[in-house]
C-alpha cells in the first residue's frame, strides 16, 4: 500500500491531482514489495531554488529533487521512502521548451524521483542507462513517449 502525502506550495493554476500522483508512484514503486511512504511537495521556483542551493550547492530552482529517508530500519519500523520536492513553473516550462504535454513531463518527473528514493542513480553511464530504460519502459506502460528521444 502506498501512503502519500501531497503538499501544495506553488502558485500554478495547472496541476496534477492527487489521484495521477498516486498512480505514477504506484508505477514507480511496483517492484518494492513494503509498503511505502513517500511526501510530494510541489513548490515555486524561490522555494525550488532556495532548496537546490541549500542541499546541491546549485543557484537555480530544478525540477525534482528527491530527499531519500535516513532511517536506520532497527530505530524506525515504518516504511518510509523519503520526500520528493516539484517546482511547478519548471515542469511547464521545460514541458513546452522539450514539446512534450506536461501530463508526460508530470509522470517523467515523479516516476525519476520515486527510482531515486528507491536507490536508483545516474552518474555513472551504466547506471544511468538502467535508470533510463526503466523510466522508458514505465512510461511506456502509461503511454508516454520515450522521454529522453532526441537527447543524442
Amino acid at each position: 500500500m502506498l501512503e502519500l502525502d501531497l503538499q501544495i506550495a506553488s502558485q500554478a493554476a495547472e496541476l496534477p491531482g492527487e489521484t495521477q500522483f498516486r498512480a505514477w508512484c504506484e508505477v514507480a514503486l511496483r517492484q518494492r514489495t513494503a509498503d511505502s511512504e513517500l511526501t510530494i511537495r510541489l513548490v515555486d521556483e524561490a522555494e525550488g531554488r532556495a532548496l537546490n542551493h541549500s542541499y546541491r550547492h546549485k543557484d537555480y530552482a530544478t525540477n525534482v529533487l528527491s530527499f531519500p529517508a535516513d532511517v536506520p530500519d532497527e530505530l524506525l519500523d515504518i516504511p518510509l521512502l523519503g520526500d520528493l520536492v516539484i517546482c511547478a513553473p519548471v515542469v511547464a516550462r521545460e514541458a513546452a521548451e522539450q514539446g512534450k504535454t506536461q501530463e508526460a513531463h508530470w509522470a517523467h518527473l515523479v516516476i525519476h524521483g520515486c527510482l531515486h528514493l528507491l536507490g536508483y542513480d545516474h552518474i555513472e553511464d551504466a547506471e544511468a542507462e538502467e535508470m533510463e530504460t526503466l523510466e522508458r519502459t514505465l512510461l511506456a506502460e502509461l503511454g508516454h513517449p520515450d522521454p529522453y528521444a532526441g537527447d543524442d
